[in-house]
């Protein structure tokens, strides 16, 4: 009789690795991380039988040498859902996987348990054990102390004069435990795939950015005609040591390139502009050029690389707006009208989302020359970059397609791996998720419409999820575009709580210039600010914020953040529950084999969101996940002082005098 031919290689490991995480589309897209960051690796491990195993995520360098090997811990018991968390050191394009291997010292030390105890095979079942630890013992991999330490156990083990409860002690020691710990006896190791992992710098995940209108900073009237002169690049360079010292990262300035005249909108959003109304930013081109120009009555590129030198003096990096659109005036109408969508009239469309008309811009269309289209914005995005530009905010990236952002990020990326990307897409969830995994390094969210507790602890809990291995999350409490129904109805107070809430609720947040001066007042009917900088120019006096206080909380808000290592994570992040409707807590403890420092950095942030009234209650505090076991001293970093507390501390609240606490843990 023939024999039948044997089936192909077997597609699954001895010891099976399934669902691996972080992992997209099969690995289609990388998932993200940054210098120092730490990440969780999890995987579904098990296998047939009841012998002992275990899983191991292995972290390996761009070079292809192993950087990290970490054991994995079982997080869902009954689930076989394991993780294990790792720490990138450089940028580049790394990779990960699982490996699921089986534990003979594991199996032995359970069998050997009830077996001593009960008597049976007794002499077999420590002989079994000397093998094993000397085994243990004789790889090369495994430290010289731990070796002794092995040896001298296989030793005592073997040992027939000693009763079995001691020579069995020996093999199950805490000094055994240990040194298998750090390096484990691992028997049919079954690796998973391994998946890409791209590293960026620390900016990418972590930074405080300042938006900024360039042309308001040093706008004013003519004495002698009322008219309005604009600020300038050199003007608005005034404003760099006051943003600085509040402690920002990032001044982005929103677009400085030549504004359309035909059709320009006038002060708030009117269809019609008066003279001297100097147009939206937005509507992008005019006969002094497009998105390769500046418009001239904010300077010259001279003037914008000494904008950008004296930011850098300053400890600030310099963000554009990237608007991908035109003003009817825009070179490109006249140079490529195939890139625009033709009308059955013969005229190009204009931006709309009915009933709501933008006259004042014409979108691009991608289908009809996307080759082109690419080549000159990449051409764009590289003269910036050769003037200083280190992150561009993208505005309704949501509006092209994926495919184009996919291969400019990606080619950007390869040639100038420190230029950051922030996507401004208050779009639908699959849409900003995947625009994070094409490239965009950090993402505007949902974070301005969430005001309940029940809104932010979902919320706080969901950015710190599995979605963080792609979208990094950038808390805004307004743009220019959003003044919010909460801050309307708030000021001040309200103001305050934003702050508290954006500046710590992510480690990547933003503040549009005039937040320090509670600017809250609508303009009827719409969810924006009543005379929008978008449309006018808007100086303001500095000196009247000085009551306010709003400027030194976020002064004080980023140098917290700059000095704890856990502020600048986001994957430890967790929320605690509190007994006061208006209290929401939630923390960031950062292990001390996962900080820089190699100590453990815990913070827990209480928010009283009544802007108005004093509010008390209980926080429940998940002591084990911060890696606390009964009281411990908190110092207040906000508002001062040391404090004792317990998993279940009492705070009171008065917004009066501080809307939230900002607790470090003081560890002895």
């Amino acid at each position: 009789m023939t024999a039948r031919p044997l089936a192909p290689a077997a597609r699954i490991g001895r010891i099976p690795v399934l669902d691996v995480y972080p992992v997209a589309e099969d690995g289609l897209f990388p998932a993200k991380a940054t210098v120092g960051e730490a990440i969780p690796v999890r995987a579904t491990v098990f296998r047939e039988g009841h012998d002992a195993f275990g899983a191991t995520a292995v972290l390996i360098r761009p070079d292809g040498t192993v950087h990290q090997r970490v054991r994995m811990v079982e997080v869902a018991p009954g689930l076989d859902r394991y993780e294990g968390w790792v720490v990138p050191d450089a940028r580049g394009t790394w990779h990960f996987r699982v490996e699921g291997w089986s534990d003979p010292y594991g199996t032995w030390a359970h069998d050997a348990r009830i077996k001593v105890h009960a008597g049976i095979d007794v002499a077999l079942v420590l002989t079994e054990g000397t093998r094993l630890l000397t085994r243990a013992a004789g790889r090369p991999e495994v430290p010289a102390e731990d070796a002794a330490a092995l040896r001298a156990a296989a030793a005592a083990v073997a040992d027939d004069r000693q009763a079995p409860e001691v020579r069995l002690a020996a093999g199950l020691s805490d000094e055994v435990v240990a040194a298998l710990a750090r390096t484990p006896l691992r028997d049919l190791v079954s690796p998973s795939r391994q998946y890409p992992l791209v590293v960026d710098r620390p900016l990418a995940l972590a930074g405080a950015w300042y938006e900024m209108f360039p042309r308001s900073h040093g706008a004013h009237r003519d004495r002698q005609t009322g008219t309005w002169v604009s600020g300038t690049l050199r003007s608005a360079a005034e404003e760099l040591p006051r943003i600085a010292a509040m402690g920002f990262d990032v001044v982005y300035l929103t677009p400085i390139h030549p504004i359309g005249t035909t059709f320009r909108k006038g002060r708030n959003n009117a269809l019609a502009a008066a003279p001297g109304d100097p147009g939206s930013p937005y509507a992008i081109g005019s006969p002094d050029g497009g998105h390769d120009a500046i418009e001239p009555s904010l300077g010259t590129f001279d003037d914008f690389d000494w904008f950008v030198a004296q930011a850098r003096a300053q400890g600030l990096e310099v963000a554009l707006d990237l608007a991908l659109q035109c003003s009817p005036d825009h070179p490109w109408v006249h140079e490529h009208p195939e890139w625009f969508s033709k009308r059955a009239d013969g005229s190009i469309a204009y931006a709309e989302n009915p009933p709501k008309k933008y006259q004042d811009i014409y979108p691009l269309n991608f289908d009809n020359d996307p080759e082109g289209i690419t080549a000159e914005i990449r051409r764009i995005v590289e003269l910036w970059i050769s003037h200083g530009v280190t992150a561009f905010r993208v505005d309704n990236p949501h509006t092209k397609p994926l495919p184009f952002w996919d291969r400019l990020l990606t080619d950007v990326r390869a040639a100038h791996p420190d230029v950051l990307f922030l996507s401004e897409a208050f779009t639908r969830p699959a849409m900003m998720l995947t625009l994070a995994k094409v490239g965009f390094h950090q993402s505007y969210t949902y974070f301005t419409w969430r005001n309940t507790k029940e809104e932010l602890e979902e919320y706080l809990a969901t950015v710190a999820g599995d979605q963080a291995a792609w979208l990094r999350p950038s808390f805004w409490p307004t743009t220019h575009d959003i003044l919010p129904a909460y801050l309307q109805a708030t000021g001040l107070g309200g103001f305050a709580v934003r702050a508290v809430l954006a500046a710590l609720g992510s480690p990547a947040w933003g503040m549009y210039s005039g937040y320090e001066l509670v600017e809250h007042v609508p303009r009827p009917g719409v969810e924006e600010q009543v005379d929008n900088e978008k449309y006018e120019y808007k100086p303001r006096d500095w000196s009247r914020g000085d009551h306010l206080g709003v400027a030194l909380l976020v002064g004080k808000l980023n140098e917290i953040r700059h000095a704890r290592p856990a502020a600048q994570q986001l994957r430890v992040q967790r929320v605690h529950p509190t007994t006061d409707p208006a209290l929401v807590c939630f923390s960031r403890h950062l292990p001390a084999e996962l900080s820089p420092d190699g100590e453990a950095d815990t913070l827990v942030v209480v928010v009283n969101l009544d802007p108005v009234h004093t509010r008390e209650g209980s926080v429940h505090l998940d002591a084990a996940a911060l890696g606390l076991d009964g009281s411990f001293e908190v110092e207040d970093l906000l508002g001062g002082g040391r404090f004792t507390w317990s998993p279940d501390a009492f705070v009171r609240l008065d917004p009066a005098l501080s809307c939230a606490h900002v607790m470090r843990v003081v560890r002895s």
